[in-house]
């Protein structure tokens, strides 16, 4: 399994700010094309992804017990 954290207003999306996905051996990406289909999640795509708290790619693969955070854009004012 692999912990998956949301931010701001994709947490709001998610329902939540944790899940638990299995997600053993998938890529961020691939991984951002299930949590899409799964969740109503239509701006995962433009959010930063970190992998155990280091920024990471889309093609970083992931294993059990790994976290993954999503964190949207931030704008100011």
């Amino acid at each position: 399994m692999v912990n998956v954290l949301f931010f701001a207003e994709l947490q709001e999306a998610a329902g939540s700010e944790k899940i638990n996905v299995e997600a053993d051996g998938l890529s961020v990406n691939e991984l951002k094309t299930k949590l899409k289909s799964s969740h109503d999640l239509a701006n995962l795509d433009h959010a930063m992804t970190a992998v155990n708290e280091e920024y990471s790619h889309e093609d970083t693969r992931l294993k059990s017990g790994d976290t993954v955070a999503f964190i949207p854009p931030v704008s100011g004012g």
